[in-house]
């Protein structure tokens, strides 16, 4: 049983990529029983796939009569499921969410996808990119000369796998209080368009221009950037508030009177290149001593080597190393029901018999699907 405030939570997560495996190392992470379903075939566990960690794996070839019933018999006793194929699919597995729900009323059937269920592009292959272009944030985030990925994190982590674990668990709480399962369309464009909704609200007061590196918290403000030091290391400046932009004024040794007008955007270009000049002569490591812990909102901009060996990071042990890969912690965290990290990546069918048996299958029917053991 897992640890942590979903303990006694059973979702049943077919094997995908992206964001679905995001969604169950968090639910794991924080204590839900999540069991994978595999393709049947060859397949090792690998420590560095790090979003696999924490659930059992069982393989299955869906092209069988007898491991679709097994399916439909895990869903029997699942609260949720996880699923990121394209619109369909699972319908012509014969495991779509009419048929499950029949199996289990209770069942919060969530389905992944970029596009969604429905509309024009439901069917078209994508990626994160592509997700959070129709959304708005991809033209928002950038340089001056041309829109650039933020990594997955808008579109395939934070529009998706976060908001289909939300989903999920009120989908939960609504079945447990009514009794009626439901099925949720979680597309990472909506997703990454809902993580606008503070934008479009400044642009609709008039506060958001549509040119990359013009606004408050693109890039635009000198005093909301990043800055390259002498050694090559950059650190990152957030003084938005007057008090904080006093105080990296005071660090900084600025006493330029132009630097009090810092709500002017027309003279934004023109303080930013005078304060990277400044920022430009010490070290990282310099600025570390001046501004750390400080009211000046900064941080230094940190690697994935550094980042795990931070002060900080090393305080609140937000890494952990599991089987020689550092990775992070689980996250939030709870004061009564703290949630820990299940187990390793496990091989793809390492369960097959003990998932089984604990989801409620007999042994007749295990034996049937003749499960290779690892």
């Amino acid at each position: 049983m897992g640890q942590g405030p979903l303990s006694g939570l059973k979702v049943l997560e077919f094997a995908g990529i992206g964001p679905g495996p995001f969604c169950g190392m968090l639910l794991s992470d924080l204590g839900a029983d999540v069991v994978r379903i595999d393709r049947k075939g060859p397949g090792r566990a690998s420590p560095t796939d790090v979003t696999a960690r924490g659930r059992r794996s069982v393989a299955l070839d869906l092209k069988s009569p007898a491991a679709v019933e097994a399916c439909l018999t895990l869903m029997e006793a699942a609260d949720g499921l996880i699923e990121g194929f394209r619109p369909g699919v699972m319908e012509r597995l014969g495991l779509g969410p009419d048929i499950a729900l029949a199996r289990n009323p209770k069942l919060v059937f969530g389905r992944m996808t970029g596009w969604g269920q429905t509309g024009p592009y439901a069917n078209a292959a994508g990626h994160d990119m592509n997700y959070i272009a129709i959304s708005g944030a991809l033209h928002a985030i950038g340089t001056s000369d041309k829109p650039v990925p933020p990594l997955n994190l808008v579109g395939d982590f934070g529009g998706g796998a976060l908001y289909l674990a939300f989903g999920l668990l009120a989908g939960v709480l609504h079945a447990r209080a009514t009794g009626q399962g439901q099925v949720i369309d979680c597309a990472m464009s909506d997703g990454a368009a809902s993580l606008m909704a503070m934008f479009y609200g400044f642009k609709g007061a008039g506060m958001w221009q549509e040119t990359r590196r013009s606004n408050l918290l693109d890039g635009g403000a000198h005093f909301y950037d990043t800055y390259q030091c002498a050694d090559g290391g950059w650190i990152s400046i957030g003084s938005i508030e007057p008090q904080f932009y006093a105080l990296l004024l005071e660090k900084t040794g600025l006493t330029d009177p132009a630097f009090k007008a810092q709500m002017d955007r027309e003279q934004w270009p023109s303080l930013r290149e005078r304060l990277a000049k400044v920022i430009a002569q010490k070290t990282r490591d310099e600025w570390c001593v001046i501004m750390d812990a400080s009211d000046v909102c900064f941080a230094p901009v940190l690697d994935l080597d550094e980042a795990p060996k931070h002060a900080h990071n090393l305080a609140r042990q937000t890494f952990v190393t599991i089987a020689g890969v550092t990775q992070p912690a689980p996250a939030p965290r709870f004061s009564a029901t703290p949630g820990a990290i299940a187990g390793p990546p496990p091989a793809i069918g390492a369960h097959n018999r003990e998932a089984l048996a604990d989801w409620g299958l007999s042994t007749a029917q295990i034996d049937q699907l003749q499960p290779t053991e690892p």
